[in-house]
């Protein structure tokens, strides 16, 4: 793999964001970053009904992933699984109370590194780099068809 190449150049910063908030966060009980996504999603969703399919969708994550971190995140009572009233093979997730508190409490530490990351980056050029990861990932998705 190229050093200069695009995809070098993704995981790099993937890493560099996953330490980044490894080390802000090791220290406040969130295991994974992937926990710190999905609370933030079910904070954002919160006057919605909120599923594991919805997080495998969301995140791009596999069931097994998206299950084993649920799994975890019970462990440590940051969620609750209830069974969908209508469905009974489904469970609504619903996040626990001092884990929303802990998450909005370090939420400006998370804008922090989007901050850190975005300085001397225009509006537009924000703008064109999610148009060029969404291309992307459509791409990565697709397979390559028509390549």
């Amino acid at each position: 793999m190229k050093s200069d190449g695009v995809i070098f150049q993704i995981k790099s910063l993937n890493i560099l964001i996953h330490r980044h908030i490894m080390k802000d966060y090791d220290k406040n009980n969130f295991k994974m970053p992937t926990q710190i996504q999905i609370m933030g999603y079910i904070i954002e969703h919160e006057n919605e009904e909120i599923y594991q399919k919805d997080l495998e969708r969301v995140l791009g994550l596999r069931r097994a992933t998206v299950s084993g971190v649920l799994q975890t995140m019970e462990k440590y009572n940051l969620i609750e699984r209830i069974t969908d009233i209508e469905d009974t093979r489904t469970k609504k997730i619903i996040l626990k109370k001092e884990a929303k508190m802990k998450f909005l409490q370090h939420k400006n530490e998370l804008d922090n590194i989007e901050k850190i990351a975005l300085k001397d980056i225009s509006d537009d050029e924000i703008k064109v780099f999610c148009e060029v990861m969404k291309k992307m990932k459509d791409n990565i998705e697709k397979g390559g068809q028509n390549v």
